[in-house]
């Protein structure tokens, strides 16, 4: 019978996703067949998966770090926000609605179902589930319904680490004020705590560790100090995109309100010939980039007029009359044609809306989205591609029969006729180091000579070295319960 343990945080962004996925490299090291699963997820960073749906970037990332494919049970509910007040509901990978944040509470009740009978296949399967929480089980006030923590540690029966995060100050307060505004039941799942992100002399904290204890009667598992290599590992939140400073060659990224799988950037910041520069609304494209990369969007036809409205379509222009190159991938890609269609209302009213019109081509939005793993090939080079493909619409145009990336028989993307303006559907390409040396070699970058998932796979070992030698993970696994 498989057990289950919990992570939880005393607040949003405490690293709890990495220390999944280092705990889960840990287990899988020593033996077990292990598997992550978060219950409720919200993020824009999707993957797509072995079985045809999506599930969060991070719990792709986790099972990697476990060793398997990505599946929709490792994230059952993904929520995707399309507005400011707004979001998609994904259950088990497939689209299920859109509702506004004040309409959620009332079908979250709805949603346990789906959450346990995924949560269940994954234990008959596996010797050990690494379940992760969402935001922090203190938000008491979202407790009714909640699938997301407490909710389904007590509906599954699985005990809770919680989490704090000293970086930001206050990790005393974060974590005996959790206990303190919890109920009983609630409290009673908490079996430990785990405090990260530490810099400096970790023995300094000896004593605070002391008073968590004291004031919780939770088991102290021990302090996280900052891990190095976390910039080697995909990030999930948008809040984590930065800047990077490498070499000459500069790619410049505006930073889009509603950004979408934008781990199209991941090889790229690990290429030291490469600088990448992430553009804020209010800031002028740089004059001096050698690529304008124009990433995906959950709300293109919303996030073409954010673009407008901050002067980057000025600002796109000179830079390709300037000699300048630019990419867009998926609603990227959209958003440089000559227009955009939306007749079914998917993105709010129906709309017909003009492009960038950098690319000969025009996007029809359709109601059937497209979920693909993709092998491709990169015509002018032919190295070989995998990436994957998660969009609505089909875009077809005049410039289509420029498309630089076979799949199959058939083309995929577009290119300008003088190839400075190119677009595609397809995610992930940058992973492949034979088409990204490439690539980057038409902008006169140079590349380094170490492969980039062989990078991810060392971060990996590095983050579980990093458990191992500060976490007591033989008292945290020994808390593990059987589901």
């Amino acid at each position: 019978m498989a057990k289950a343990i919990m992570i939880q945080g005393a607040g949003s962004n405490v690293g709890k996703s990495m220390i999944v996925a280092g705990i889960a490299r840990a287990a899988r090291r020593r033996g077990l067949s292990v598997a992550p699963f978060k219950p409720q997820n919200m993020s824009n960073n999707a993957a797509v998966t072995v079985d045809g749906g999506e599930i969060g970037r991070a719990q792709a990332l986790q099972a990697r770090a476990a060793g398997l494919a990505p599946h929709t049970d490792m994230n059952p509910v993904l929520l995707k926000p399309e507005s400011e007040t707004g979001a998609q509901v994904v259950v088990q990978g497939k689209r299920l609605t859109t509702v506004k944040a004040r309409d959620y509470a009332a079908l979250k009740p709805q949603l346990m179902t789906p959450v346990l009978q995924s949560f269940r296949r994954l234990a008959a399967a596996h010797d050990l589930i690494v379940v992760e929480g969402a935001g922090s089980p203190a938000e008491v006030n979202l407790r009714a319904g909640d699938i997301a923590n407490m909710g389904f540690a007590v509906a599954a029966g699985v005990p809770v680490v919680l989490v704090g995060d000293i970086d930001r100050g206050g990790v005393i307060a974060q974590l005996v004020g959790t206990h303190a505004v919890l109920d009983a039941r609630d409290r009673s799942m908490i079996h430990g705590f785990a405090v990260n992100k530490f810099r400096g002399d970790v023995s300094l904290f000896a004593g605070g560790m002391d008073e968590i204890a004291r004031h919780t009667n939770w088991a102290s598992l021990g302090v996280l100090p900052w891990f190095q290599d976390a910039w080697r590992l995909p990030p999930e939140d948008v809040m984590d995109l930065r800047a990077r400073k490498g070499g000459a060659c500069k790619i410049a990224v505006p930073r889009l309100p509603r950004i979408a799988n934008f781990d199209d950037l991941d090889p790229l910041t690990a290429e030291p010939g490469i600088s990448i520069e992430i553009v804020e609304p209010g800031r002028p494209l740089p004059r001096d980039a050698d690529l304008v990369l124009i990433p995906g969007s959950k709300s293109t036809i919303a996030d073409l007029a954010a673009f407008r409205a901050a002067g980057w379509d000025i600002d796109l222009a000179a830079h390709i009359r300037a000699g300048g190159h630019v990419l867009g991938i998926c609603g990227g890609y959209q958003m440089l044609g000559r227009e955009i269609a939306d007749p079914d209302g998917l993105e709010g009213a129906p709309d017909r809306v003009a492009g960038l019109g950098h690319l000969d081509v025009v996007t029809v939005l359709a109601p059937e989205k497209r979920l693909a793993l993709t092998e491709a090939r990169h015509t002018g080079s032919g190295q070989a591609v995998s990436g994957y493909e998660i969009h609505l619409g089909r875009t077809e145009g005049p410039d289509c029969a420029r498309a630089w990336l076979t799949v199959g028989n058939r083309g995929e993307g577009a290119a300008s006729p003088d190839g400075q303006v190119r677009g595609t559907y397809l995610h992930g390409l940058f992973a492949a180091d034979g088409f990204r040396r490439a690539y980057l070699a038409e902008l006169g970058a140079e590349t380094a000579d170490a492969g980039y998932e062989a990078g991810v796979e060392a971060a990996l070992d590095a983050l579980a070295d990093h458990i191992e030698a500060h976490l007591d993970l033989d008292r945290l696994l020994g808390l593990a319960a059987e589901v």
